[in-house]
């Protein structure tokens, strides 16, 4: 049981991983894993718990840009169930992985994007969104990425879409950030059944964790066309900076024990 102190600081997170996952496409993963470790639980079971706080915060970004009408539909089916098949693909590898390994991986993962993802000049004013044309099976193969990182690291895999989407394949970045909640509600649904089966993470404290983040990701979803591209680009670049540096830590602080 959580002493009754930590139960402020984890809603107020809550809250700040559900803003910005609503915002950037996120899920909230790289808020909630690292929340979860420094509550001092170990990398493979916060990792797991990650997944299932996931899976109400992307839910919540998803309805809200649903309603709005401003996905692309087709695109965002092939996306979805290709993340959702890569985790539960990638899901039983996660706990023959050594927790300083994982990290190590994370680490990896947020140097690379941290310098993928970039402003285009015809973001500068978000145009009506459309549906991606002759992207989809290049688009469902990031899918499959997504998938990997929840199923193996018990992050959602908006921090992996979105630049990935944005920087090699063009996609305008409001655009991504739509499609990249799409693929996060999946991969970690498909992740959090696998966790469930194999009986890791806590379910009932990634549950509320998530439920508290979806009161925000809703309200921060259905205002993402009012953020400049250029916002969004520095908000993800400084995250995977920051968290580069935390998940590196962990990782030597594991490796060397």
């Amino acid at each position: 049981m959580l002493p009754w102190w930590d139960i402020p600081l984890l809603i107020g997170l809550g809250l700040l991983a559900g803003g910005l996952a609503g915002l950037l496409g996120i899920g909230g993963g790289l808020i909630f894993a690292p929340l979860l470790l420094w509550l001092d639980l170990p990398p493979h079971q916060a990792l797991a718990t990650s997944s299932f706080a996931i899976v109400p915060t992307a839910l919540a970004g998803l309805v809200s840009h649903l309603r709005s009408g401003s996905l692309p539909v087709r695109t965002g089916v092939a996306i979805g169930l290709s993340a959702f098949g890569s985790a539960l693909l990638f899901g039983g590898l996660a706990g023959v992985v050594s927790g300083w390994l994982l990290l190590a991986m994370q680490t990896l993962i947020y140097v690379v994007l941290a310098f993928a993802v970039r402003v285009r000049e015809e973001e500068a004013t978000p145009g009506v969104d459309e549906e991606t044309n002759g992207q989809v099976g290049l688009l469902a193969g990031v899918g499959c990425i997504a998938g990997w990182t929840a199923g193996m690291l018990g992050l959602g895999g908006g921090l992996v879409m979105v630049p990935l989407m944005n920087g090699p394949l063009g996609v305008p970045i409001h655009r991504a950030v739509r499609l990249s909640t799409v693929a996060v509600f999946c991969s970690a649904s498909a992740a959090s059944l696998q966790f469930l089966h194999e009986g890791r993470g806590v379910p009932w404290m990634g549950l509320v964790l998530g439920g508290v983040a979806a009161l925000a990701a809703q309200w921060s979803a259905s205002r993402l066309d009012r953020f400049d591209a250029v916002v969004l680009v520095r908000l993800l670049r400084g995250l995977a900076i920051a968290l580069a540096v935390d998940s590196c830590r962990r990782a030597l602080h594991l490796l060397m024990v």
